[in-house]
């Protein structure tokens, strides 16, 4: 019993996060770990959203070819491919075990079908955007984040494929957002903007005390 009494959660403020945990998500000397994912993920992006854009691919292994269904945008008949998609996962929102669930269903016969041509531009151009960010490592943990939504939207329509594993890998780009793009533009980026709890970094060691030891010589 008096162990219980002597635990007080309201003086509890932070729990710290274990050192594997600094190592990997705040230690620059892993840098080029999320390097790698970042470059593998961006260039997903960013071959989607250039497919959507154009019509056609830059993917490596279908470089040039024409995309189905024909580009999204700027196409004289836009949104006819986002209609497209989206009459694909209401297909699946029927049956006794539906890959998408009722609500989801509802937010694309009600939003995203009536404004199909808007939703078309969005998805593209957040595609390039993303893919834009996390190869230049610019914003990376806010790119990775947006990354994730449009992962975890296209999951619930029913649209499995590489989703799953690049919106896990992005999801650890969100919890490396310190580091991830240390091998890029935020190297310079994040310490001039800094965040909302500390304001930018540049002049902070200027501001620092000057230590009022005495000097050991004579």
């Amino acid at each position: 019993m008096r162990q219980f009494q002597a635990i007080q959660p309201r003086t509890a403020t932070q729990i710290s996060e274990p050192p594997i945990a600094r190592f990997l998500f705040a230690d620059t000397r892993m840098a080029w770990l999320w390097l790698i994912v970042r470059l593998y993920v961006g260039y997903e992006w960013i071959t989607a959203g250039f497919e959507k854009l154009t019509g056609h691919s830059i993917a490596i292994g279908s470089f040039g070819e024409a995309a189905r269904g024909g580009p999204w945008v700027f196409s004289g008949h836009d949104g006819a491919a986002m209609k497209g998609f989206v009459a694909g996962a209401l297909a699946q929102a029927t049956g006794a075990h539906p890959a998408v669930q009722g609500w989801y269903a509802a937010f694309l016969q009600n939003v995203a079908l009536p404004n199909a041509a808007v939703f078309a531009y969005v998805i593209t151009f957040g595609e390039i955007l993303v893919g834009l960010g996390l190869i230049f490592g610019a914003l990376t943990g806010i790119a990775a984040f947006f990354g994730v939504f449009m992962n975890l939207n296209f999951m619930l329509a029913g649209a499995v494929s590489i989703n799953p594993v690049i919106g896990t890998l992005a999801l650890f780009l969100v919890l490396a957002w310190r580091i991830g793009g240390y091998y890029g533009i935020d190297r310079y980026l994040l310490p001039l903007l800094g965040t909302p709890w500390t304001g930018t970094l540049v002049h902070k060691d200027e501001t620092k005390p000057i230590s009022n030891k005495p000097s050991l010589a004579s």
